[in-house]
């Protein structure tokens, strides 16, 4: 049987356009003001807010990428959990979905219904429905879904929002993108490779849910941008500083060890490019350290700007993590510590 990972050259979130040529592309756009689009792309927000007229709020996005593991099962788990995740880091639950998919001729029909049935599992344990989708024949394999939700004024997260004071909290370990690479390599022990796929195939569901008895400011999740990319976009966005204290940021041992043997994926150095002038290092970082910061998450954890007290109480009850604090604007956006 053919390897789905043998068919890519880049896999999972690590297969994103570059922020810079992205924000290249993006900046350039004309606005196109719609009044009742309370929520898009120029915030960095995770998903679009529409308002319909008697109030609702229409939550939609869009996310697919090409496959990191060779089971077809569990890669069609990790690109519905990494589509839905967008739902949740906007505070909402979703509820309809549709699946996008692309399919080499050189695989047999079976692995595409195992891709199918892997999002389908996903989308089931979020209480919600696959009712269609789009298909193409295309060389390199890809999956992910479009996934809509609905929410009330008032109840939808955003990317902006965080206050000076506030705590930030993270809710999965970083480093799956080095250890995916590691795996594509033959590197990676049997250990190292199921511990990454647990963490990826987990919603963020679970996360959110208690989130939402806390008052959370900003909100966005951890992936192809990696932890530094979207601590910018969210900090960015609500005009602060966001300080990072790196020995408290959780990271999977393996993916330290892999990145000291060279195993960085292409996306890691896109991501350090781009943020080299937005970031201030205030201390000199093991390479492997600096490079997990730097590394593109696939169906990443959820990234929470939260009052100190309900990040602490959130914290001592789901055992996530502080990672850091919010600061008044300083001459840069991000500070790692």
């Amino acid at each position: 049987m053919v390897k789905l990972t043998s068919l890519v050259k880049t896999a999972g979130c690590a297969a994103k356009l570059s922020p810079k040529q992205l924000h290249e592309v993006l900046d350039s756009l004309p606005f196109i003001p719609c009044p009742e689009l309370v929520g898009g792309y120029e915030n960095s927000d995770d998903a679009l807010v529409y308002r319909l007229e008697d109030g609702t709020l229409v939550i939609q996005t869009v996310d697919f990428f090409p496959p990191m593991v060779d089971d077809p099962f569990i890669f069609g788990q990790v690109a519905a959990a990494n589509a839905l995740s967008d739902i949740y880091a906007m505070g909402s639950e979703p509820k309809v979905a549709m699946n996008l998919l692309c399919f080499p001729s050189c695989l047999e029909l079976d692995v595409m219904r195992q891709i199918m049935l892997g999002g389908q599992s996903k989308v089931a344990e979020a209480g919600a429905v696959i009712a269609g989708g789009h298909t193409i024949s295309d060389p390199t394999p890809k999956y992910g879904l479009c996934v809509t939700g609905f929410g009330k004024e008032g109840s939808v997260w955003k990317n902006e929002g965080a206050l000076e004071g506030d705590l930030l909290v993270l809710t999965k370990s970083l480093g799956v993108g080095i250890i995916n690479t590691a795996v594509k390599a033959g590197l990676a022990s049997e250990e190292a490779a199921q511990t990454a796929i647990e963490s990826m195939v987990t919603l963020n569901k679970y996360a959110r849910d208690v989130a939402t008895r806390f008052t959370v400011h900003a909100a966005t999740d951890v992936t192809g941008f990696s932890l530094l990319g979207h601590l910018y976009e969210m900090a960015h966005s609500s005009k602060v500083t966001m300080v990072v204290e790196h020995g408290k940021v959780p990271m999977f041992e393996a993916a330290k060890e892999y990145s000291r043997l060279g195993m960085n994926p292409g996306g890691l150095y896109n991501n350090k490019e781009y943020l080299q002038d937005k970031v201030k290092f205030e201390i000199e970082l093991p390479p492997e350290i600096e490079s997990i910061l730097y590394d593109p998450q696939t169906s990443g954890g959820l990234l929470l700007a939260m009052p100190a007290e309900d990040a602490r109480l959130y914290c001592r009850e789901t055992g996530f993590s502080v990672i850091g604090f919010v600061e008044r604007l300083g001459d840069r956006h991000l500070t790692v510590r």
